[in-house]
């Protein structure tokens, strides 16, 4: 059964339990063990069930970490879209989505690990993790078709990309953006690994030793994000006594 299912009996019910109970303590190992110590097994014996009775529920480690993944994408997807909601100008989605994943991920390293640290060894994601995976970069793109049509997105300060990268753009830009300028969609796609690649450097400690403060090194990358896809940001320009090059404070 499916993580999302619907539950329709009895005994479906009873199923489901188990199997929540299950994945509840498979995160719970997650952090313990990191992916690759994830066992069938060792769960078992934590909720006091033999392994063989396990495989009503789950025939296999990776059939659990399938559940795992989707729910962690589920969970940044409903956090995104949640985010989204807001009756602010279509930039200011764009930063309240970006910072709640960053809250999201700080929140739950283990989870976001999973979902963009390092593959697990021998395991391959199937395609019904696509749908769950996919809901963030559906809502960013959503908004950027939406700022285009609203004309918050300025297309002549964004300069044309080669033909070979606008074909590459193009599948994606048809699919999440369709309408938005190609120039605009290979951008977005930019957008993504510039956001996650910044959210990475957090969580996993690369920033250490070298930002005091994650969270304002994270804020400049969205307005970045933000210039380079053409949004007409208010106060995104230095002010003409302020020189780009200032020296940084001592």
């Amino acid at each position: 059964m499916p993580p999302t299912a619907p539950v329709s009996n009895a005994r479906q019910r009873v199923h489901a339990a188990v199997r929540a109970e299950i994945v509840a303590v498979a995160r719970a190992q997650l952090a313990a063990s990191g992916a690759a110590g994830l066992s069938l097994r060792a769960v078992a014996r934590q909720l006091g069930m033999a392994p063989s009775a396990m495989y009503r529920y789950f025939q296999s480690r990776d059939e659990i970490l399938t559940a795992l993944i989707v729910e962690g994408y589920d969970a940044m997807g409903e956090v995104a879209e949640a985010a989204a909601t807001s009756a602010e100008p279509p930039a200011e989605r764009v930063r309240s989505v970006c910072r709640s994943l960053r809250e999201w991920a700080l929140e739950h390293p283990h989870e976001y690990a999973l979902l963009y640290g390092s593959p697990v060894p021998g395991y391959r994601a199937p395609e019904l993790t696509v749908a769950a995976a996919s809901r963030v970069t559906i809502v960013l793109g959503g908004i950027v078709r939406d700022a285009c049509q609203a004309g918050a997105i300025a297309e002549s300060r964004v300069p044309r990309v080669s033909a070979a990268i606008a074909a590459q753009a193009q599948p994606a830009g048809q699919a999440i953006m369709p309408g938005v300028p190609l120039r605009v969609a290979s951008r977005a796609l930019v957008m993504w690994s510039l956001l996650f690649g910044q959210i990475n450097f957090e969580v996993f400690g690369r920033l250490e030793g070298v930002v005091a403060d994650g969270g304002v090194l994270f804020d400049f990358t969205v307005d970045t994000i933000l210039d380079m896809l053409g949004f007409s940001v208010a106060g995104t320009e230095p002010p003409p006594e302020t020189s780009e090059d200032a020296p940084a404070p001592a």
